[in-house]
């Protein structure tokens, strides 16, 4: 009778093992080739993302790169089924200069294009992007004066192609405002962040500057859950007043 006992003891703790195993060969799948979740740390993109929105990136967007993979092992180059990404799209990407850090931006310009910004106003290709003033933002603060809330205003942006979204505008004539004329080399993207004030992206040549098409991860789909600025998403007994309950499950535009 013991020799049977421990015979099934044995065969449960194997069969628990090949689940665990099982299980985590599925989640590694998922996330290499289908969704990555991501928190945003900082507020380059407010309003759109909020410190403290958890999201998910669908990695199959855009085709596969070596970063795609776990650890990003150099094993090939370029991209595999790859497809390019819509003017307006937000990205996760890797960043040029060390790439070993997620950034996450709107495309704004696309290969060859010319981007240009005139007293706060965006153009592409020498046309001035339409955009109309709408409500202003009020919220916790997106512009980095340390107030715990903030009314900022606030623009709507139409791309060429339709795309819509609202961009931030912390302080007229802001020091990225004004600029020379940028031209999307081949195989890169211009990104930029709805904050404009506060985002470092493609406007500055030393920072983010042209984004390799290589270094793209994902699209930013689907905001699964969020949490207030200062908050920790895992302090599950704060959730009923930390949780944003309106932004969960909400489509990223």
């Amino acid at each position: 009778m013991s020799t049977t006992s421990g015979t099934k003891s044995e065969g449960g703790i194997g069969e628990a093992i090949r689940v665990v195993i099982h299980a985590l060969i599925i989640a590694a799948v998922i996330r290499t080739f289908l969704f990555q979740p991501f928190n945003i740390p900082s507020g380059s993109m407010e309003s759109t993302l909020l410190v403290g929105d958890y999201l998910f990136v669908s990695k199959y967007s855009y085709g596969y790169s070596h970063y795609s993979l776990p650890f990003s092992p150099p094993l090939f180059s370029g991209r595999v089924f790859g497809s390019a990404p819509a003017r307006g799209d937000v990205v996760v990407f890797r960043f040029p200069r060390e790439d070993n850090i997620d950034y996450i931006k709107r495309v704004i310009g696309l290969p060859g294009d010319h981007i240009q910004m005139k007293e706060g106003l965006l153009y592409i290709n020498d046309v001035p992007v339409k955009r109309e003033r709408v409500a202003d933002f009020v919220g916790e603060d997106p512009c980095g004066s340390g107030d715990a809330t903030a009314r900022v205003k606030q623009w709507q942006e139409t791309l060429p192609n339709g795309v819509t979204y609202k961009t931030l505008d912390c302080v007229d004539n802001g020091y990225y405002d004004n600029t020379a004329v940028y031209v999307v080399p081949e195989g890169h993207y211009f990104m930029m962040g709805d904050n404009r004030d506060n985002s470092s992206d493609s406007r500055v040549a030393s920072g983010v500057g042209y984004v390799p098409e290589e270094n793209l991860i994902g699209r930013a789909q689907i905001i699964f859950f969020s949490v207030d600025r200062g908050e920790q998403a895992w302090q599950f007994w704060r959730w009923p007043v930390s949780v944003r309950w309106s932004r969960l499950f909400s489509v990223i535009r």
